[in-house]
Order: structure tokens, then sequence, then C-alpha cells
């Protein structure tokens, strides 16, 4: 159980690493007004999103799938457990949002200003700071 537990918390923080750099990349790109730099930017958008995110996504997501096996009975009648659920779930969507504003930028369609991106950047830091609270101080 240990050693699922250590590859969901990598598989997490390998998720949360892209989720944190890829909306600033977005700030960056929607910055940018040469054609070197956006082609540059659609690269290293598309590599993360597709080569690191969804890939950390979908392990961290498997791996917590399994770490509830070990103890459903716990997991399924614990308050913070279903608040986090309902977290992952935001955050999921979170990376789907990113996932559409990558095909966006591809096709030179963005229409928001860096100032929107850097907000936009925050979210995930709210999540993970409420994820991480309920995981180890457990409130309720």
């Amino acid at each position: 159980m240990l050693w699922v537990k250590a590859f969901h918390l990598v598989a997490m923080v390998s998720w949360f690493a892209g989720l944190f750099y890829l909306p600033r990349l977005f700030v960056y790109h929607a910055g940018s007004d040469d054609a070197t730099s956006t082609e540059r930017f659609k690269v290293m958008e598309r590599k993360l999103y597709w080569g690191i995110m969804t890939p950390a996504a979908i392990v961290t997501v498997a791996l917590g799938v399994w770490l509830v096996t070990f103890n459903p009975s716990y997991y399924m009648s614990s308050g913070w457990f279903h608040t986090k659920l309902l977290l992952v779930f935001l955050l999921l969507g979170y990376h789907h949002a990113c996932g559409r504003l990558l095909k966006k930028f591809a096709l030179d369609l963005n229409s928001k200003s860096p100032v929107f991106y850097r907000w936009f950047n925050e979210f995930p830091v709210v999540l993970l700071v409420a994820i991480a609270i309920l995981v180890i101080v457990k409130p309720f």
C-alpha cells in the first residue's frame, strides 16, 4: 500500500506541476506577438498537456482508486474523502478547460488577455491547499 501511495503522490505532484505551468505558458503566449514565439508556445503547451499533464492525471486517478480498494469502507464513510473527491472532479474539469484553451491557442483563436490567464492560474493553487489539508488534517 505504501508503494501505491508513494507513486500516487509522485503522479499528483507531476500533474500539479503541469497545472501550474501550462496557464503560465498561456500568459506568455497571449502576450506574444511574433510568429516564432507563438509557434514555440504551441509546441511547449501541446507537449506539456499531452506528454506530462494528461498521463500524470490518469496515473494519479488510477492509483487513487487503487488506494481506495485497500479500505473502501473507511474512505466511503469519511466526509473529508467525499470533499476531496469533489475537489478532484473540479481539478479534472480545470484540466479539461486547459485542454480547450490549448486547442484555441493551437488554432490562433485565443481571445483572452494575459491578465485573465494570471488569474486562471490561481485556481489549482486553491485546490491543492484544500486537498492537502483534507488528506493530512482530515478535519471531518
